[in-house]
């Protein structure tokens, strides 16, 4: 009898001591889930849809995407953070969420430790747009324009701690301009509102504002890529300019609950850079206005705590400081 109890003793240590590996070969066993922070139609929710079913197809489950809507994604971030880190539910993060909310908002429910990369999977810059009755066709003269109107000219942004406000607020504080800031929830909103003249300039999104750009709805000043966008050639870039602290790019990707298991997470960032990497995917997101850099690894994490240093700085600068 008690070689038997120490027999099952030491059946029961072996089988805890099986490597993760091991543990992990039938993942996954049930869906995924793509949690998204802001509404369906919304650019991270239509670029989370343009990968789900690659994925689910690499994967071998449904991939499923799940729009947690609510504090800038604050909610989305924190219902990943709180969920088993067991790689079944993945959180896709517009720039902002993950670079400046850990800045602006002061009693967050979860932190940029809860996560890891998966891949940086689109990215695009943002361009400076006027509604035409604005007199002025160059960053130069748009400058003396506002300068010579103190007060009286407003900037529109698409959210309150985005690179659309905190560029606003960079280009007041690099030419000395006194611009009050008017925010809205979403580019549409953002971008309706500046072709109906209501604001009459703004940092906008490649994706909201380029048809309007095309149809000369509204004017391009300049886009805050490192190089000329391939949608808009003629457009300067603020570097070309000479100001190369406007250089900033918004993008969305996936992030993984920083306790996920090695092995797991590797299979789902092997799926993630297969995916990125189909022509038709590819393709699709470029027609859509975006880069498709598929950064993963140390190069993606060095590069999201690069961009959490630079808008801490900015958000200080500011004062500003967003509601729970």
């Amino acid at each position: 009898m008690k070689i038997l109890r120490t027999l099952i003793v030491l059946l029961l240590a072996a089988l805890c001591a099986t490597p993760p590996a091991t543990l992990a070969q039938g993942w996954p066993a049930k869906p995924i889930s793509f949690v998204v922070g802001s509404e369906p139609g919304s650019a991270p929710d239509v670029y989370a849809r343009a990968v789900a079913e690659p994925m689910s197809r690499l994967l071998g489950q449904p991939v499923i995407v799940v729009n947690r809507t609510g504090a800038n994604g604050n909610i989305a971030a924190e219902w990943v953070a709180r969920a088993p880190a067991d790689g079944y539910a993945l959180w896709v993060p517009a720039q902002s969420q993950i670079e400046i909310n850990p800045s602006a908002y002061p009693e967050l429910r979860w932190k940029p430790a809860d996560f890891t990369g998966v891949i940086k999977g689109a990215e695009s810059p943002l361009v400076l747009v006027t509604h035409p009755s604005v007199p002025a066709k160059t960053l130069a003269e748009l400058a003396a324009w506002i300068k010579a109107n103190p007060g009286k000219v407003s900037y529109a942004s698409f959210s309150p701690g985005t690179l659309s406000h905190f560029l606003g607020y960079k280009l007041n504080e690099r030419f000395g301009l006194d611009m009050p800031h008017i925010t809205f929830k979403g580019s549409g909103p953002q971008v309706q509102s500046l072709l109906g003249g209501h604001v009459p300039l703004g940092f906008s999104q490649i994706q909201t504002g380029l048809p309007h750009i095309q149809s000369g709805k509204l004017n391009a000043i300049a886009t805050t890529g490192a190089a000329r966008w391939r949608q808009l050639p003629a457009v300067p870039t603020f570097a070309e300019l000479g100001y190369p602290d406007f250089t900033a790019a918004t993008w969305f990707g996936l992030l993984a609950h920083a306790g996920t298991p090695a092995d797991i997470l590797a299979k789902i960032v092997d799926a993630a850079k297969t995916a990125h990497a189909e022509p038709a995917v590819r393709a699709r997101l470029e027609q859509m206005g975006f880069d498709v850099p598929a950064q993963t690894g140390t190069e993606f994490a060095a590069s999201i705590r690069a961009g959490q240093e630079r808008w801490a700085e900015v958000v200080k600068a500011t004062g500003f400081r967003a509601a729970n």
